[in-house]
């Protein structure tokens, strides 16, 4: 009988009692939380809850006063900017509004991830090629030459995702993916990143005003074959997607940690505010 020598999977993000201050105010409150790779976690709550704190701190854009964070397997609570640079660099970011370069192309802002690398320069023939990749996942691979101000907010949104994910990485951060947005192209942003959840097994932290950015993300998955997404029948022949854990913060402190039915059968007042009234019923 063989035995199984394979490593347990290591947690792609993790945060141990880590809390951070600004001046007077507490914007992070003994947070603890970890993901594994391929994971999705929803995070709700009210502006000023702490949401975006999180994001920067485990990228290391903000230092947390006590704690620790563990991003891809390293210790980053208190890496030198130079050494962030490097394990940064490894992680796919959204920022709100999509964050593109206002003077480069779109190709240009899809190709910076890759030729801004720290991790092994790569040559400018496979950055052509990723590059179109990137934008032909997000079905936008005719803009290559136009300029952010050339496109919808949509369109900048899944130049966004495309420049997010260009390099391959094991985690990518939202920040607000669908803020601003209509609901049909909402949920199209949605899809395109449950599809690259799907297709790569990205683990993806998702902060959202939106419980139906969640709720998409964990009743639905992307079927390879008939390229589009389909609903996940947890009684059915369909393997489900991902793990979805929901998540939301009040005073940087996190107030519900659980899945989908566990959060639209929570009485709490606070939390029963990020879910639509009809879902109660």
């Amino acid at each position: 009988m063989s035995e199984d020598n394979s490593a347990p999977a290591e947690a792609v993000l993790k945060f141990e009692d880590v809390s951070l201050h600004f001046d007077e105010i507490t914007a992070l409150d003994h947070l603890s939380f970890e993901m594994m790779p391929g994971a999705t976690r929803v995070v709700l709550g009210a502006a000023g809850s702490g949401k975006t704190s999180m994001l920067k701190a485990a990228i290391g854009l903000v230092r947390p006063d006590s704690g620790h964070i563990f991003l891809l397997g390293e210790d980053i609570t208190r890496m030198s900017e130079r050494e962030m640079f490097v394990t940064r660099s490894k992680v796919g970011v959204l920022f709100q509004e999509g964050g593109l370069f206002d003077s480069l192309t779109v190709a240009e802002n899809v190709a910076y991830p890759l030729e801004h690398r720290c991790t092994g320069k790569v040559n400018p023939t496979e950055v052509d090629k990723r590059v179109k990749e990137a934008l032909r996942f997000v079905e936008l691979e005719k803009t290559l030459d136009q300029f952010p101000s050339e496109l919808s907010g949509g369109m900048r949104r899944r130049v966004g995702i495309a420049r997010a994910v260009v390099t391959e990485p094991p985690l990518v951060l939202y920040d607000s993916p669908t803020a601003g947005l209509d609901p049909i192209t909402a949920n199209t942003i949605m899809a395109l990143i449950a599809k690259e959840r799907d297709v790569a097994n990205t683990a993806n932290l998702i902060v959202t005003y939106r419980y139906q950015d969640g709720q998409l993300m964990a009743n639905f998955r992307y079927n390879p074959v008939k390229e589009h997404l389909e609903h996940f029948v947890p009684n059915g022949s369909n393997s489900g997607p991902s793990q979805t854990i929901f998540m939301v913060m009040k005073e940087g402190k996190v107030v519900f940690e659980g899945s989908q039915s566990e959060l639209v059968a929570s009485k709490d007042e606070y939390i029963r505010k990020f879910v639509p009234q009809q879902t109660h019923t």
